[in-house]
């Protein structure tokens, strides 16, 4: 931790203080969440990048060993894939493939949601990093899969659209499911009440 991180952690919470007790709610939740994950990247990430990587690989290598597709090397976090025209090919899983961003902007987006109870917040972000981390193997899985029947012309295509395309339709799908139904189903819409309930 830098000096200049330690201010603006300060300079943040004390905004967050002020945006809190003016009970303005959206400002709170923006504020509240795109600093909460930038000093997420900045303190915890670095610690987290590497055993984030080499777990992807390992449960990735699982996948390959089940499939007899690919096999792993988990120290490296690098994944081998081999193809009839280019031999073996070598993936290596980084910070970009190891989830670990899109977990931590989910669950800094989770934090200041108000919507839920820190109980309700604690189960939905669990649940949340498994299904980050699964859609993610599936990604890398579908990459594998592709490189391993077309090669390493078909690397582009495969992580670029086919992995990217199916990783944020089911980020997607968990943004919706946590946020905008919830959201619905718990908002209050004026003070009706049916016949016969008093």
């Amino acid at each position: 931790m830098t000096a200049v991180s330690i201010l603006c952690f300060v300079l943040w919470l004390y905004i967050l203080r002020v945006g809190y007790r003016s009970k303005l709610d959206f400002f709170t939740f923006v504020w509240g969440s795109v600093g909460l994950f930038i000093f997420l990247m900045i303190w915890v990430s670095p610690s987290l990048s590497v055993p984030f990587s080499r777990l992807v690989s390992y449960v990735s290598g699982l996948v390959g060993q089940a499939t007899h597709l690919y096999e792993a090397s988990t120290q490296l976090g690098i994944l081998f894939v081999p193809n009839a025209k280019s031999s073996v090919i070598s993936l290596y899983i980084d910070l970009e493939c190891s989830g670990i961003i899109e977990i931590m902007a989910f669950l800094s987006m989770l934090f200041f949601f108000p919507v839920f109870s820190g109980k309700e917040k604690l189960a939905i972000g669990t649940g949340a990093v498994v299904w980050i981390f699964a859609a993610n193997i599936l990604r890398v899985f579908l990459i594998c899969l592709m490189v391993y029947y077309y090669g390493l012309d078909a690397f582009y295509l495969a992580h670029s659209i086919v992995g990217r395309m199916v990783f944020y339709v089911l980020s997607i799908a968990l943004y919706f499911l946590v946020f905008t139904k919830s959201q619905i189903k718990r908002q209050k819409v004026g003070g009706f009440h049916y016949a016969g309930n008093h």
